[in-house]
């Protein structure tokens, strides 16, 4: 009796365009899957909210991150580093005040 050949199967994570870690065929990311964990979702309830996520690769995603923690939470950090960036940019470009009453004055016309 021979013993089947098992394959390790990579982490279900890619790079998208911009550099996130991505689920493949998903645009559902390793930020909003990290937080729902983080939160105390189960990766049934996880996987129920984003069913496009198959629940092994949810688990893998986990497992992953609990290996890689530091490396995770620095990738995170960054990611959250370079939104804030560029929320910064957008409203000194568009600032925010009082934008409600632009758009409200565009429909009165």
């Amino acid at each position: 009796m021979t013993a089947a050949a098992i394959e390790p199967e990579p982490v279900p994570l890619v790079r998208d365009q911009a550099g996130r870690l991505m689920v493949p065929g998903t645009r559902i990311s390793l930020d909003i899957l990290v937080a729902a964990f983080k939160r105390g979702e189960s990766p049934e309830a996880i996987h129920d909210d984003y069913e496009i996520v198959s629940l092994a690769d949810v688990y893998a995603i986990f497992s992953y991150y609990l290996r890689h923690r530091a490396e995770v939470e620095a990738y995170l950090s960054e990611q959250l580093r370079l939104g804030s960036e560029l929320q910064t940019r957008l409203e000194e470009s568009y600032p925010p005040e009082g934008l409600r009453a632009k758009l409200l004055a565009r429909l009165d016309r």
